[in-house]
């Protein structure tokens, strides 16, 4: 990679990054090429090397939601072998992730960024089905080797691991931070643990031995 391409890429996630803030102090009505450049210390005309407009930020940002969620499900898939264990590291991940930007809950509850913009509400839609499909490989290799239940939908089952995680969230975005997303993660995984192990095959009876018949004396 070239330097200046590397340059390029680098500036570009600080631009991203500095859009993200903007969003989580002022939201999306607060967003502008101005603000952004504020944050890195630009000038306005600089960001348009990067981006051409606002939309054209608010597109990467989908785009390092993407990359993040994928990331995500990779890791946790790489650590372990085991689907449920690898399920408890990604909702770790995945509330990291909440945790550290504040924006995305904002924007992904935000009118302003998909109502109007139906190719945009297309990729959002795109970014969360790839994530319930990740989620969803995961406890079909635990449904084959017999540790998650096989008698209920993988993908229902993905969709409500996203429900540990989505409400918490959203909480903890209009709280402005005070609700304790990540105690919430936490005492929600051993409930959602419990549906989805596969019940314990059951033990097999000792046999026992024969009564012996008293001889009448």
């Amino acid at each position: 990679m070239s330097r200046e391409k590397l340059h390029t890429e680098v500036r570009r996630d600080q631009l991203t990054d500095a859009t993200l803030a903007v969003v989580a102090d002022h939201g999306l009505r607060g967003l502008s090429l101005a603000a952004v450049a504020r944050r890195v210390g630009l000038t306005p005309s600089a960001i348009y090397r990067h981006f051409p407009s606002k939309d054209a930020m608010l597109d990467a940002v989908l785009e390092r939601l993407r990359e993040r969620l994928h990331g995500a499900i990779a890791a946790a898939r790489a650590e372990t072998d085991d689907p449920v264990e690898a399920l408890r590291r990604l909702l770790g991940r995945h509330t990291l992730l909440v945790r550290h930007n504040r924006a995305l809950p904002r924007m992904v509850l935000s009118d302003d960024y998909h109502l109007g913009h139906p190719e945009r509400r297309q990729r959002l839609l795109g970014v969360f089905s790839g994530y319930l499909d990740g989620v969803a490989g995961i406890i079909r290799q635990g449904q084959r080797d017999g540790s998650i239940r096989s008698d209920v939908n993988a993908r229902s089952l993905a969709i409500l691991f996203l429900g540990l995680i989505q409400p918490a969230g959203v909480l903890w975005t209009l709280s402005d931070g005070r609700f304790d997303v990540t105690g919430q993660a936490r005492a929600a995984w051993p409930v959602f643990e419990q549906a989805i192990r596969a019940p314990a095959p059951p033990r097999a009876r000792a046999a026992r031995p024969p009564r012996s018949r008293r001889t009448p004396s």
